[in-house]
């Protein structure tokens, strides 16, 4: 549940606002100047104090709380460090605007004024500084309470972003909007991720399509049963799903469906919880398994993303969505499955299933002609063996495809690293007794999977983000919370706009 935030845009002096703290900032080893100098004149010099006594440096994470004792109408002024000017961009500016929100936050202040990060000196343009400022306030203060009975919400409510200069108000408060909409995007998904699999089951998953078809009139939505996938001969969504009394279920999102353009298209694996199926999961490996539907939650984000942006092009999200549990209707190791493409996929283990609902659904777009196409999916452990948890892995048959991606990642600092696609990796997955057998065997992991994706994406550009080792976090960082991350939200749609 995100932070219920208001941001508005106000022309003015910070030095002159009222409200339970004011927010300035300062680049490391440089004296105070600008918004930052007029506080700190208005206080008597106690900003250029601290830095002369050592306490304060303004590297990045660094902030320093000071009280006004009358001089101003703000009791508090909150400085916060930018680090080295060189190296400033919008993603440090997000992690200043996300240090002072959980400050400000601790601190019990409801009310805050605040200058832009990096808007002047930092080289930032005024609207991507003030998206940065709002979308990472607002996310640094996201809380998932749904199911505590003592709900704590954060405490910080209003945020004044005060601009001296009139020409680049409009800016501002177009930036504050992308901002806030690309925040409330990244919580919807977040939640999504969040909620356990009791309440997040692929008729859940239909319903929160439908919700925002009911809020964006600009989304038209269409949802398939077991009886439709059947008709059309979707084996392997429906061989995941057999073995769970939640049944599954296919939805197709479709953004400015009449404009006459081929389509972006967003697919994500929405398995709602995963046991493995009858090769059932560890103790310690089944107990995360709500969140291997994050790649869905990152297409149902991007998809309200780019309503709520308005962007003017064709965007579809598809998400093929399941429960792989185990019971006497499960499918078993050894079967064979046929695919809506007609090709044949012999399983060995029931624990691959992610990539077996993506082969269904990357058939299913070939209909749509598309410009291109991105899955994403927690898919492999073997990539969060190779990178971690600080990249994603990146695979694509079109290099623009590819580099685009990567661009789009190094903007929203939701981070890719491209990894190979050979034919090496395809003879791993050659079938024994079908087509292609649905493991590899643990060498190149991430890799065969992907190849046995590449299978099925035929006929136009596409990319596979692995994101199993960055759909979560252990830890609250920036902006950042400890669960689901809403990783994929913000890079879709920065692909979307830049497409």
């Amino acid at each position: 549940m995100q932070a219920n935030m208001k941001i508005t845009v106000r022309r003015g002096e910070i030095q002159k606002q009222r409200a339970d703290a004011l927010v300035v900032n300062l680049f490391a080893g440089s004296a105070p100047g600008g918004a930052t100098a007029a506080v700190d004149r208005a206080l008597g010099g106690q900003i250029r104090a601290a830095i002369d006594l050592g306490d304060f440096k303004g590297a990045s994470g660094e902030t320093l709380l000071l009280y006004s004792q009358g001089r101003i109408a703000a009791p508090r002024v909150l400085v916060v460090g930018l680090g080295a000017q060189p190296s400033f961009d919008a993603e440090a500016a997000r992690r200043a605007a996300a240090q002072a929100a959980i400050a400000l936050d601790k601190l019990g202040c409801r009310r805050a004024a605040t200058i832009l990060h990096g808007g002047g000196a930092g080289g930032l343009e005024s609207a991507e500084a003030a998206q940065a400022l709002a979308e990472a306030s607002a996310l640094a203060l996201y809380r998932f309470e749904h199911y505590r009975s003592d709900p704590q919400t954060p405490l910080l409510r209003q945020l004044t972003l005060v601009e001296f200069d009139a020409d680049k108000l409009a800016a501002v408060r177009r930036g504050v909007r992308s901002g806030l909409a690309l925040a409330s995007a990244t919580a919807f998904a977040r939640d999504l991720v969040n909620h356990p699999g009791n309440t997040v089951t692929p008729r859940y998953l239909a319903e929160q399509a439908r919700r925002l078809a009911q809020q964006y009139s600009a989304i038209k939505v269409r949802i398939l049963d077991e009886k439709a996938m059947a008709k059309l001969g979707m084996g392997a969504v429906l061989a995941v799903g057999q073995g769970s009394s939640n049944p599954p279920r296919f939805i197709c999102m479709e953004y400015n469906a009449r404009k006459r353009e081929q389509p972006l298209v967003f697919v994500g694996k929405g398995i709602t919880f995963d046991s493995g199926g009858l090769s059932l999961k560890s103790v310690s490996g089944i107990v995360s398994m709500k969140k291997d539907m994050a790649g869905a939650a990152a297409v149902f984000g991007a998809m309200q993303a780019v309503a709520e942006l308005g962007l003017p092009r064709r965007v579809i999200g598809v998400v093929a969505a399941a429960e792989n549990m185990p019971d006497g209707n499960a499918f078993r190791p050894g079967d064979a499955l046929t695919t809506l493409s007609g090709k044949t996929i012999e399983i060995l283990s029931t624990d691959a299933e992610g990539r077996l609902v993506l082969a269904d659904a990357l058939s299913y777009v070939e209909r749509f002609k598309p410009s291109a196409v991105v899955d994403l999916a927690t898919l492999t452990g073997a990539c969060v063996t190779a990178l971690g948890h600080h990249a994603a892995g990146l695979f694509a048959n079109d290099d623009d495809l590819a580099e685009r991606l990567l661009q789009a990642g190094a903007h929203t600092h939701e981070r890719l690293w491209r990894l190979p696609l050979w034919p090496e990796y395809r003879q791993q997955i050659e079938g024994d007794i079908a087509d292609v057998k649905n493991s590899g065997g643990p060498p190149g992991g991430a890799s065969t999977a992907a190849a046995l994706l590449a299978e099925f994406a035929t006929g136009y550009p596409w990319a596979h983000l692995d994101i199993a080792g960055t759909a979560s976090s252990e830890a609250h960082r920036h902006y950042v919370r400890k669960g689901g991350v809403g990783f994929g939200v913000r890079l879709l749609a920065q692909l979307a706009r830049t497409w």
